[in-house]
């Protein structure tokens, strides 16, 4: 599954293919709950997953981006937190449910060298933002402003850019390899999704009813558009 921490790239999920307005979801549908349970964990799993990768680092600069960015994981969970029990939704019971798909993803794509990890902080984390705000704009404001809110573009990772667009620059083989390992990044999180998804029907119907998509491949579709871009932007297509 996809890990949920804050949108890592300028690329916007695209919206409906017709153009068209699609209804929207009332503030106590039962999937938003879930959907707040779900990245309240994908924050805390964050966090830890940054803060042991940036023991990879070379150098010193890149253990503080990674700092920074685990950081600011625990702040957006503290959002979540609260929205969790303005609900009155005990937030520990509420998300180690999903604990099982996020350690899963985490632990099939555990990357072995520096240039992995940034790149997987990169893609990674921006399928997951993409993947929740393509539900976003059908949500009532006070719920969407939440989702936002911990998806926002922070800033912390666009180091990541420079130093992988650099390493791809002077070696194919890094090039070759990295995009692969994007490629397997991008499979893990849609197939742990859909795991997630299956087990969730509140979720599912989320889902439906903010994208009004026939049929849920055409919402990861999506992803793999946006992902495509974010291949371009570390040089790896």
């Amino acid at each position: 599954m996809i890990s949920l921490p804050p949108q890592t790239s300028s690329a916007q999920p695209a919206g409906p293919a017709d153009g068209a307005v699609r209804p929207g979801v009332s503030a106590d549908h039962p999937g938003v709950t879930e959907l707040f349970a779900v990245l309240a964990y994908g924050e805390v799993a964050a966090f830890y997953r940054l803060t042991e990768e940036g023991r990879m680092a070379p150098n010193l600069s890149g253990r503080i981006n990674m700092a920074s960015m685990a950081a600011a994981e625990m702040r957006h969970y503290e959002v979540l937190h609260e929205a969790l029990a303005a609900r009155d939704v005990d937030t520990v019971p509420a998300m180690t449910k999903y604990a099982p798909a996020l350690e899963n993803y985490h632990r099939l794509t555990t990357p072995s060298t520096w240039l992995e990890a940034l790149v997987k902080t990169y893609i990674g984390d921006a399928l997951a933002a993409d993947f929740y705000l393509q539900i976003a704009d059908a949500l009532p404001p006070e719920v969407a402003d939440v989702v936002r809110s911990v998806l926002a573009e922070t800033g912390h990772s666009q180091f990541v850019v420079a130093e992988v667009r650099a390493a791809v620059t002077a070696s194919d083989r890094q090039k070759h390899r990295l995009a692969l390992w994007s490629r397997r990044l991008l499979g893990e999180a849609i197939t742990q999704a859909q795991y997630v998804l299956a087990d969730h029907d509140e979720l599912v119907d989320l889902v439906m009813s903010s994208q009004g998509l026939a049929q849920l491949p055409e919402f990861f579709d999506r992803l793999q558009r946006t992902h495509a871009s974010r291949m371009q932007e570390l040089g790896l297509a």
